[in-house]
């Protein structure tokens, strides 16, 4: 099964395939995405490196941009989007991942809020520390990707530093835990390393889920710790530092480490060169 693609990926391997500088004309797919007027006001090209929602194909394996009427941003195939339950029906908010979510939330034909989530108690398992230290926490949750431990690899290259804690001390709640934990902790630095990508279906760390990381990220910066961010096209920046490509490479690798620089300084940075 092929995986998708990013957009620009997918345009350069479009050009090399068909040996054209534009593989479709804009308008080439006009009659076959027409059948989809929300879908259509949804896409913006410029979400997707220009290109027009009318060059792509509906069966093309590409991840896209996509923004619904309420604002909020996603990422899906074209075959994704058209085939989202109930999609046939002209309702909005069957379109939106985040709008479908809220409209199941609440009560039918009511009109009213869904309600708030309840937050439980705050978790007894962290310990009593000054806010912003790192710790070793038995509530991180291990590695949600084969591609984590292969970024912390190459940093660990690249850069000395002590891997055994996994936890920072929070001064604020973040959901039921007064602690956060950063996919790495560089503590000597005091920098918090988070490893982004769209997941299989295309959805993670975008729309509701982005407004998450943002708020850790706060959090984070609340307590002396600033957070560098390594999101994988067609993610983009959200935090100040953020690094952005289409893959982990030794030149992304090279731009973390110049991030950490601008974060601390050269001198300090460079002291744990290895």
């Amino acid at each position: 099964m092929r995986v998708p693609e990013p957009v620009d990926a997918w345009w350069e391997r479009r050009r090399a395939s068909t040996g054209r500088t534009v593989p479709y004309a804009v308008g080439t797919y006009f009659h076959e995405w027409h059948r989809y007027p929300v879908l259509v006001k949804q896409y913006h090209s410029d979400l997707n490196r220009g290109i027009v929602l009318s060059q792509v194909p509906l069966s093309a394996d590409v991840w896209l941009q996509w923004q619904c009427d309420a604002g909020h941003r996603f990422i899906a195939t074209p075959e994704e989007q058209r085939m989202r339950p109930g999609a046939g029906r002209r309702r909005k908010s069957t379109w939106c991942p985040r709008c479908a979510e809220g409209a199941h939330e609440r009560p039918i034909g009511t009109g009213a809020p869904a309600p708030k989530r309840k937050v439980g108690p705050l978790c007894t398992k962290t310990p009593e520390l000054p806010p912003g230290e790192a710790f070793v926490s038995v509530c991180a949750p291990k590695a949600a990707s084969a591609a984590e431990p292969a970024l912390q690899a190459r940093l660990a290259a690249r850069l000395e530093w002590d891997a055994t804690p996994n936890a920072i001390r929070l001064r604020e709640p973040f959901f039921d835990h007064l602690e956060a934990w950063p996919d790495l902790v560089l503590a000597d630095l005091r920098i918090a390393v988070e490893f982004d990508t769209v997941g299989r279906y295309g959805l993670e760390h975008s729309g509701r889920r982005e407004a998450v990381d943002e708020r850790k990220d706060r959090l984070l910066r609340r307590v002396g710790w600033e957070v560098v961010r390594v999101r994988l096209d067609p993610l983009p920046a959200i935090g100040p530092f953020d690094v952005t490509g289409p893959s982990i490479s030794n030149a992304l690798i090279d731009r973390v480490v110049d991030r950490f620089r601008e974060i601390r300084g050269p001198l300090f940075v460079d002291a744990y060169l290895r």
